[in-house]
């Protein structure tokens, strides 16, 4: 056991400088290699956040101006609207003025017309007024006349 002990020294005196630099070695890694390396990841992921948060703050930007677009749209669509129900009213008034000025000047037309019917029917009653008179005289001439002197 003497002897097993003593290989296992002599061992671990000869793995002393494998273990120096084996430890040498992984400080210059960490020095050389893992801390760059890990400040450049850092730098890349900050710069992809940053792009990231630039790009959520323009995707905004642009939702701002299609909201402001769609209201100037919906604002043009309503003057448009207003307009066209100012040309229906418009018309829609010259319409009614043209249908009563019609009306009017037809009403106008009616009482001349009946006022003519009027004259026409005086002048019709007393004209057959005068033709019953005239009749009703050469009835009686005709029945009082004595029946011989019939032609």
């Amino acid at each position: 056991m003497d002897e097993t002990l003593r290989q296992l020294g002599e061992l671990l005196l000869g793995s002393v400088p494998t273990v120096i630099l084996l430890a040498l070695l992984y400080v210059l890694y960490i020095v050389i290699v893992h801390n760059p390396l890990r400040r450049v990841l850092e730098e890349r992921r900050s710069k992809t956040e940053g792009a990231v948060e630039k790009s959520k703050a323009d995707i905004a930007a642009a939702e701002a101006r299609t909201s402001e677009y769609e209201q100037k749209v919906r604002e043009a669509r309503a003057a448009i609207f207003r307009a066209q129900e100012a040309q229906r009213k418009t018309a829609l008034e010259a319409r009614n003025s043209a249908v009563n000025e019609a009306r009017s000047s037809a009403q106008a037309q009616v009482q001349v017309a009946r006022a003519d019917i009027e004259r026409d029917r005086a002048a019709a009653e007393k004209s057959l007024e005068g033709e019953a008179a005239a009749l009703a005289q050469e009835i009686m001439r005709r029945v009082l006349e004595p029946a011989g002197a019939e032609r």
